[in-house]
């Protein structure tokens, strides 16, 4: 793990290998330590850089925007901070909302882009996330600090799994990303990170009205059939809308398939990597594809 200073606050991040860059950006109340079983393999033949996102982890969690067009800002300065100017973009759950907003934002920086169970493709999201939007969500934040809630939110997660429903197939997982809000100030940033993307309605970002500005930027989806948190149906729609998009289904996996296959998720990463050429960027042709409003 390392940190620097960006803007003020402390960003955590770890920083791996050689050769070109793959930024890998984890999902809300997660970390950096999402990818932990896939970093070694992928530093062999990348510059690996993994960043607790500001609000999350080690980083520093102030009272700021979390807006996912501020989360892609923040990327953008960390890879200039370290010297990269292109990277291949790697996106988990709102870390994929975040990847493509990176690919908006600043296309000539992004070279591929890969969505691992990504929000922000439809308007539909778990009613446990559209709860937290709600006004009284604030106001029962206190009770996430204390023990029986804490058994009870655990006890939840272990009786969805022996009922082998989809969500608790990434029961253990669920209760880590729980467990990683431990404080007022990180259920705070949590929260207020919900509710920059979700309302009572559902995600209000959504990269459906942009995806045709991805044409021409080599795409793969990774995602799993039991996804309990976001369906699977959205990876067929973003496959649909991601003109030249490459799919790969994890059938046994839920919404963590680098967790549940992390050395066949290396592969298919490995292999997207290998076999395709980065995206160049020609300011005309973006201009061009703006105008006419499609692909």
């Amino acid at each position: 793990m390392q940190f620097r200073i960006v803007h003020g606050y402390k960003r955590a991040f770890i920083c791996a290998g050689q050769g070109p860059a793959l930024l890998l950006i984890h999902g809300i109340g997660d970390s950096s330590a999402t990818w932990s079983q896939v970093i070694p393999a992928l530093a062999k033949d990348h510059m690996v850089i993994a960043p607790d996102l500001l609000g999350h982890g080690a980083s520093d969690k102030p009272r700021a925007d979390y807006a996912v067009g501020a989360y892609a800002n923040g990327m953008r300065d960390l890879l200039t901070i370290l010297g990269v100017e292109r990277a291949s973009i790697v996106g988990h759950s709102m870390g994929g909302g975040v990847a493509m907003q990176f690919a908006y934002q600043y296309p000539e920086r992004c070279e591929r882009l890969v969505l691992v169970s990504t929000g922000g493709v439809s308007r539909d999201v778990h009613p446990l996330l559209r709860m937290a939007t709600a006004p009284p969500a604030g106001l029962a934040l206190p009770l996430l600090s204390l023990r029986p809630t804490r058994v009870a939110v655990r006890g939840a997660f272990h009786l969805l799994r022996r009922l082998e429903t989809d969500i608790g197939r990434d029961a253990d997982d669920l209760i880590r990303v729980f467990d990683a809000l431990p404080d007022w100030a990180a259920r705070r940033a949590f929260l207020r990170t919900v509710r920059a993307a979700v309302d009572w309605r559902g995600q209000h970002v959504t990269m459906l009205d942009r995806a045709y500005l991805a044409t021409g930027v080599p795409t793969m989806i990774v995602w799993g059939k039991r996804d309990g948190v976001i369906p699977y149906r959205h990876a067929l729609i973003a496959h649909a809308a991601l003109p030249g998009s490459r799919l790969e289904t994890f059938e046994d996996a839920g919404h963590f398939p680098h967790h549940r296959d992390p050395e066949r998720f290396i592969a298919v990463l490995s292999d997207f990597c290998a076999s395709t050429a980065p995206a160049s960027f020609n300011a005309e042709e973006w201009r061009a594809l703006l105008r006419r409003g499609r692909a």
